[in-house]
């Protein structure tokens, strides 16, 4: 038999107490986001760095994986109708809010019919477009009860669509079709997304939210796979200064970042190797012309002031190669559609500049009548630093150009709330794998159409394309970028993106995709 002594007991307990500390060690995750959200109420959010936070806070009915592969969220399972307009859903089982309570088909249909109430008067409404009424009442000529979207009970959801939409299902994985608490939205009112409040059903819940310091979330204990995730803590840190963001990473403050400074790239290569992550990323970064106010409504201008931009120059020199030129709002790659470019894409660079001079000439612009003109930007040095290369490329036509940068916040609300501007900068990243989703950018009256720009024959293209299918709708859509982007210029195209991050060491399950989505309920940290 054999003895212990008191002391080897106590050293015992000593180590199993250490062993045990340090296997339930708090995992906390200092995540990058290059701006703070406007909001976390998912029917009130507009950009990716909301939907990097909601991602993790909820759980739509379809979401994406760590590769960016649609599978069931809250929902289980579904089902699509013979004639492809009637998706039925059932509700994943054992299912909670952050609360406890269940998640039931209820609370999504009281979450959409918010959604397309024009009083909520949500930047993404046009989500549920595909679903039947949708539209008319958002334009305020139906009422929400009357969505085609309904409880059959608590465990089943019912969608009538207007007609086959093949990227529906891809759609549902985006914020604006997140589900919110009823119960939380009665009890609290607009102060249901505060700490302390907010209610969630995804794999974190809301602990904190210091405006221009960081957001932090916790693990939800009721999420239904709460087992599998791994990281317990995550704190969103904005980032719109990218060079102090690099510092921070190296010195171990942060453990991610979703941008880079550009100018920088030789030097974080070298200095990180392989945590340095360039790819395609299905997106668009481009300009916007106040379409509705003089001089911009004269469409011969917009075209001369995109003409006279070097989009080689910015891609190589001012973004070091991270982006490539564009002439179309829709990016390559998108199978079945091809992109139409403005009429100017393979003129040569200074034959474009020369056009430009003439143009202004006609309309009257010259040494003694300067064009003046203002860009707006969010602040990055890869915004400005874009910004300042095209009021150089700008001068020699003699075009004053005055620059005004605010902070991500700012200027977008700026933009969503029909601020008066002449020029500003803007980029869309897809939704969903679909040329609608940056067409729709441009339709009259979207949330997202900064320059309000209308035409009923662009509408009606976009309207008869989502009543047709295969080859006849991608047509469709083709002529519809023919006239708004390359003819009348709804929105100026300058670069296509790339995804360009950095990723510690530290972190595996972190899945390079096009979509650049990387859910933190999937990434592990050693």
């Amino acid at each position: 038999m054999k003895h212990f002594t008191l002391k080897s007991l106590l050293a015992g307990a000593a180590i199993l107490a250490l062993t045990a500390s340090a296997s339930f060690a708090e995992v906390v995750f200092n995540r990058g986001n290059s701006a703070d959200p406007e909001s976390l109420d998912p029917h009130k959010t507009s950009t990716v760095y909301e939907a990097n936070i909601l991602r993790d806070l909820f759980s739509g009915l379809m979401i994406h994986n760590a590769k960016a592969e649609v599978e069931p969220g809250a929902a289980e399972s579904y089902t699509v109708s013979d004639d492809g307009k009637v998706y039925t859903f059932k509700m994943r089982a054992g299912a909670k809010w952050s609360d406890g309570t269940p998640v039931t088909a209820n609370d999504f249909v009281f979450s959409w019919q918010r959604l397309v109430n024009k009083d909520t008067a949500a930047e993404y409404a046009y989500m549920l477009a595909p679903v039947m009424n949708a539209e008319d009442i958002t334009a305020g000529k139906k009422k929400p009860e009357e969505l085609g979207a309904k409880a059959l009970d608590d465990m089943t959801f019912e969608v009538t669509l207007n007609a086959p939409t093949p990227y529906f299902l891809e759609m549902l994985t985006h914020q604006a079709t997140y589900a919110i608490s009823k119960a939380n939205v009665d009890k609290f009112g607009a102060d249901f997304i505060k700490p302390g409040n907010l209610v969630s059903n995804g794999p974190y819940m809301l602990a904190e939210f210091v405006p221009n310091d960081h957001i932090k979330v916790v693990k939800n204990p009721n999420f239904y796979d709460t087992a599998n995730v791994q990281i317990d803590t995550v704190n969103y840190i904005p980032t719109e200064d990218r060079a102090t963001a690099m510092k921070r990473l190296e010195a171990g403050e942060l453990d991610s970042n979703d941008d880079i400074p550009t100018e920088q790239l030789t030097e974080l290569k070298a200095k990180f190797g392989e945590q340095v992550r360039i790819g395609p990323y299905l997106g668009t970064y481009y300009y916007v012309f106040k379409t509705d106010k003089e001089p911009w409504k004269n469409v011969k201008l917009r075209h001369a002031i995109s003409m006279a931009i070097d989009r080689d120059y910015l891609a190589e020199k001012v973004w070091q190669n991270t982006m490539l030129p564009a002439y179309s709002l829709v990016p390559p790659g998108i199978k079945g559609y091809e992109a139409q470019p403005t009429e100017y894409a393979e003129k040569p660079q200074l034959d474009r500049e020369d056009e430009a001079k003439k143009i202004l000439t006609e309309l009257g612009y010259g040494p003694d009548k300067p064009l003046k003109m203002e860009i707006r930007f969010n602040t990055s040095e890869n915004h400005k630093n874009t910004a300042v290369a095209i009021q150089e490329q700008l001068k020699p036509l003699g075009v004053e150009v005055s620059l005004v940068n605010t902070d991500t916040k700012t200027h977008y609300g700026f933009l969503e709330q029909k601020g008066d501007f002449d020029i500003a900068r803007g980029g869309w990243i897809a939704d969903y794998k679909d040329p609608s989703n940056f067409l729709d950018l441009c339709k009259t009256g979207t949330g997202n159409n900064y320059g309000q720009y209308a035409n009923p024959e662009y509408d009606k293209l976009l309207a008869d394309a989502a009543a047709a299918d295969g080859d006849a709708r991608m047509k469709k859509l083709e002529e519809a970028e023919a006239i708004g982007v390359a003819r009348d210029l709804c929105f100026v195209p300058l670069l296509y993106y790339s995804y360009h991050t950095i990723v510690s060491s530290k972190l595996s399950g972190w899945e390079d995709n096009v979509m650049d989505v990387h859910p933190t309920r999937f990434i592990k940290k050693n």
